[in-house]
C-alpha cells in the first residue's frame, strides 16, 4: 500500500485537487471566479518553466552523445519501428474519434483571444521558424525553438572538447530546470483545483461528460491496441511462435508499469522479459533504454484525444488535413520530447497548445485528460517497448530470429 501511494501520490494529490474544486463550483456557481487567479499563476508558472526546460532537455541530451557511435542497421530499424508504431497508434485513434465523436454535446467555451487563421504556407513558417533570436523565448514559438535547440545540440557535439564548458552548462540548464519543473507541478493541486472550480462553476456540470467521453474513448482505443495491435506486431515479428513467446513474458512488464506508473521504472522488466523472448542482448540493451525515453504509444493515443476535446471546447474543426498533420507531427514531437523530463506529459500538452494558438485556459481540460489516463498510457508505452523490440530483431536478425 505504501508503495501504491509513492508511486501515484502525485496523480491522488491532483485528483482530490480537481475533486474539491469541482464540488466548490458545484456549490457556489459563478462564485467562484475569485479563484481563477490562483489558477492563471499556476498556468503562467507552467508557461514561463517550459521554455527552458525543454531546450535544455533537448540540447543537452544531443551534446552529450559519443560522437564515435555510427548509425547501425539496428539503429535505424529502430528508428523507422518507433516512428511507425507511434503513427499507427495515433491513426488509430484519428479513426476512432471520427467513429465515435466525442465533440457532439461539449460545450463551447469562448475564445479569450482571436486565432487568426493564415494561409498554411505562412502557418508553417511561423511554426518552424521565427525571425529575430528574442521571439525563440516565447512559448508562441516552440516548435521553432525545438529545431533551434537541436541544431544547438548538433553544434555543441560538432565542436568536441571546445565545447566541453558549454556542453556541461546544457547539462547543468537541464537538471536545474527539471527541479524547477518538480517544483512548480508541488502546485498542480491547488491551481488545477482553482481552476477547475472555475471551469465547473461558471460552464456548468455538463463538463463531467466531455471527460467520461473522452476516457471512455482512450480507454477503448487502448485496450484494442493493446490486445489487437500488440498481437499484429508479435506476429509480424515472429508469426504464431512471436505470439507464444510475447504474452507470457510481457506479463510482469504490463504489471510493473501499471504498478509503478513509470517507463523507466519498468526497464528490468522489459530487459528480462526480452531475454525470455530470446532477443539478442545487443539489440535489447540499446532499444529497451531507448524506448522507456522516445517510444510511447499510449502518449500518442492521449496526445491526440486531448488535441480532439480541446478543439471541440473551443469550438474548432479537427477534421481538416493541415490540422490532422501537424497533429501527427506533434504527437511524434511529443513523444520523443517528453521521456526525459519529469512530468513530461504535461509539457506535450503545453506544445500542443502553444503550437496551435490555444489561449492558456485550454490547459487544464488537457491536463486533467492526461492525468486520468497515466495508468493505462505508462501500460502501452512500457510495454509497447518489448514488441517493438521484436519487430527490431525481425528486420535486423531476419525471420529466422526465433530459431
Amino acid at each position: 500500500m505504501n508503495n501504491f501511494f509513492k508511486n501515484y501520490k502525485g496523480i491522488i494529490y491532483l485528483l482530490i485537487g480537481i475533486t474539491a474544486g469541482s464540488i466548490l463550483g458545484l456549490i457556489f456557481g459563478k462564485k467562484v471566479e475569485v479563484l481563477k487567479p490562483i489558477g492563471d499563476i499556476f498556468l503562467n508558472f507552467l508557461f514561463t518553466a517550459v521554455v527552458p526546460l525543454v531546450f535544455f532537455a533537448i540540447s543537452s541530451s544531443l551534446a552529450n552523445l559519443n560522437p564515435s557511435n555510427k548509425l547501425s542497421r539496428m539503429m535505424g530499424v529502430m528508428s523507422l519501428v518507433f516512428l511507425a508504431t507511434v503513427l499507427i497508434s495515433a491513426l488509430l485513434t484519428i479513426l476512432a474519434i471520427h467513429i465515435f465523436p466525442i465533440h457532439e454535446q461539449i460545450k463551447v467555451i469562448p475564445l479569450t483571444e482571436h486565432i487568426e487563421k493564415k494561409p498554411f504556407g505562412e502557418e508553417v513558417t511561423r511554426l518552424l521558424t521565427t525571425g529575430e533570436f528574442y521571439e525563440l523565448l516565447s512559448r508562441k514559438s516552440m516548435l521553432a525553438m525545438i529545431i533551434f535547440s537541436v541544431i544547438i545540440g548538433f553544434a555543441t557535439l560538432r565542436a568536441g572538447e571546445k565545447a566541453a564548458a558549454f556542453t556541461r552548462f546544457l547539462h547543468a540548464g537541464n537538471e536545474v530546470f527539471k527541479q524547477v519543473f518538480i517544483l512548480i507541478m508541488k502546485l498542480g493541486p491547488i491551481g488545477l483545483g482553482a481552476y477547475f472550480a472555475y471551469q465547473v462553476g461558471v460552464f456548468g456540470p455538463q463538463l463531467f461528460g466531455t471527460y467520461a467521453r473522452s476516457l471512455g474513448l482512450y480507454y477503448g482505443v487502448c485496450a484494442f491496441y493493446f490486445v489487437f495491435f500488440f498481437s499484429l506486431y508479435a506476429f509480424i515479428a515472429g508469426g504464431m511462435k512471436g505470439l507464444r513467446r510475447f504474452w507470457p513474458a510481457n506479463f510482469i512488464p504490463s504489471a510493473t508499469s501499471v504498478g509503478t506508473c513509470s517507463s523507466i521504472a519498468t526497464i528490468p522488466a522489459n530487459l528480462e522479459a526480452c531475454k525470455r523472448m530470446g532477443i539478442p542482448d545487443y539489440i535489447t540493451n540499446v532499444s529497451i533504454p531507448l524506448g522507456a525515453t522516445l517510444h510511447k504509444d499510449g502518449s500518442s493515443v492521449s496526445s491526440i484525444v486531448k488535441m480532439a476535446v480541446v478543439f471541440a471546447m473551443f469550438g474548432k474543426s479537427f477534421n481538416s488535413a493541415d490540422v490532422i498533420l501537424l497533429a501527427l507531427g506533434m504527437t511524434v514531437l511529443v513523444s520523443i520530447v517528453e521521456g526525459g523530463i519529469p512530468n513530461g506529459g504535461y509539457v506535450g500538452e503545453l506544445l500542443f497548445i502553444s503550437a496551435y494558438g490555444f489561449p492558456p485556459e485550454a490547459l487544464p481540460p488537457a491536463m486533467i485528460i492526461g492525468t486520468l489516463v497515466d495508468p493505462m498510457a505508462t501500460l502501452l508505452n512500457a510495454t509497447g517497448d518489448n514488441v517493438a523490440t521484436m519487430l527490431i530483431t525481425r528486420f535486423t536478425e531476419g525471420k529466422n530470429w526465433l530459431k
